[in-house]
């Protein structure tokens, strides 16, 4: 849980937001959190919240950010680590997968904020991540296919959507059954069934 704290610098009260955003996430419908909701977690008053953001959006936008940082960064790091395309794409599911099993509030404010039809920023910036996840993810498969580890007949955009989608599938089937902290036990053997369909076997 947050910080209880009633002083502390701006960032930090910003960061701790954040945080208290996604705890609230992981236990109940993302769209249902109110401001009121948030400070009662982080034990301050609602007036202490909006001397930070200026409306709840913006609070959701703060959100959306911490998750682009919090995701691609590592990702990145794996994607630098690994010594083939095959094996970055391997350490990327694995990352996605590890980054949901620590965060599970997560991919529930991402569904809910995919799903709004207003183009909110919050929005904006979930849709901007998706489009940064995929163009790493369409790299990999395309370096794959220079490299002959990736069948040079796979058509790029399926494979990079099956990729997300298998790990979206793993993601709610797990929220469903309420085993999330246990998804990373399946993930590796989903990987597998995804890389015998792009693997050039030549």
């Amino acid at each position: 849980m947050p910080s209880t704290r009633k002083h502390l610098p701006a960032d930090i009260r910003r960061a701790v937001t954040v945080e208290a955003v996604i705890e609230l996430a992981a236990l109940q419908n993302p769209r249902d959190i109110t401001t009121a909701a948030i400070a009662q977690h982080m034990n301050v008053t609602q007036g202490a919240l909006f001397r930070h953001f200026a409306n709840k959006e913006a609070i959701w936008q703060a959100v959306m950010e911490w998750v682009s940082d919090h995701l691609l960064k590592p990702i990145d790091a794996s994607i630098d680590e690994a010594e083939t395309p095959l094996s970055a794409l391997h350490a990327v599911f694995m990352s996605h997968i590890n980054f949901v099993s620590a965060y599970p509030g997560v991919p529930r404010m991402m569904f809910g904020e995919m799903q709004h039809s207003e183009n909110t920023v919050p929005r904006q910036r979930a849709r901007n991540l998706v489009k940064k996840y995929g163009d790493r993810i369409i790299l990999l498969i395309e370096q794959g296919k220079q490299e002959g580890q990736i069948d040079p007949t796979v058509n790029s955009l399926a494979a990079r959507t099956l990729f997300i989608g298998s790990i979206q599938g793993l993601v709610m089937q797990s929220i469903l059954t309420g085993g999330i902290k246990n998804i990373t036990d399946k993930a590796s053997d989903v990987f597998a069934i995804y890389r015998r369909g792009i693997e050039n076997t030549q």
